[in-house]
């Protein structure tokens, strides 16, 4: 017999917090260190997308480890320090916009995780990575994980990590091209980056010439993917 179905709304959002399970697994089969693997920027208009491995040490993992988009700037910023303090190794690595307009974003996106992962100075056994795909030429095994910087706070460390580093980096790019507001949106399609662009044109190596509005210039007006857009 069914069972029925409560019609009733939860008195509150019960959130998934990563925890470090899946390290632990692979640690019992032999599989260790664990790195885990994240990215960001595969969304914005302009820019590098950012990668970033961790080993973190699980006598010293960082409280309040989650994924980056659930934290604000402040406790990024707290958590990147602590994360860098304390973890077996960390490593960064990026593909540019160039890099991403020759191969794609999925594609620059794992090229920029296998970076990270080969430039530990531990050599991982394992590694666990976000999203649905494995990143290729990885030395070492490895387990994608859907919603990982949810899951694993080895992900979570990496996606910390990982925006910290490509939040700097395009606020070193708003100070070189002081009209687009890069420090405030981090080259994500906001109304004013996309105001940005029609009165100052692209800039050339920094935004992506196979996203759009860019890619589709000769053929009109483009609309632009509202999937991409992040507010900062």
């Amino acid at each position: 017999m069914a069972q029925s179905r409560s019609d009733s709304p939860l008195l509150f959002e019960i959130i998934e917090r990563p925890d470090f399970s899946f390290e632990k697994k692979a640690r019992k089969e032999g599989l260790w260190p664990v790195a885990g693997l994240d990215e960001a920027g595969r969304g914005p208009l302009a820019g590098p997308v950012v990668a970033a491995a961790v080993i973190l040490n699980p006598a010293k993992i960082p409280d309040g480890l989650d994924d980056s988009k659930r934290l604000t700037a402040a406790r990024r910023e707290e958590l990147f320090a602590d994360i860098l303090a304390t973890a077996l190794g960390v490593s960064m690595a990026s593909v540019s916009a160039d890099g991403i307009d020759r191969i794609n974003i999925l594609r620059a996106s794992l090229e920029a995780m296998r970076r990270a992962l080969i430039g530990l100075s531990i050599q991982p056994r394992h590694a666990l990575a976000d999203g649905r795909d494995i990143p290729p030429g990885l030395p070492c095994s490895c387990r994608a994980l859907i919603k990982g910087d949810q899951r694993s706070q080895s992900i979570a460390a990496a996606s910390i990590v990982a925006k910290v580093m490509r939040d700097r980096m395009m606020a070193g790019c708003a100070q070189t091209h002081i009209h687009y507001g890069f420090e405030s949106h981090m080259g994500y399609a906001t109304e004013r980056h996309r105001a940005a662009i029609d009165i100052h044109g692209a800039v050339p190596r920094l935004h992506r010439a196979s996203f759009a509005p860019f890619r589709l210039i000769e053929e009109g007006p483009a609309e632009i993917n509202e999937s991409l857009i992040e507010d900062a």
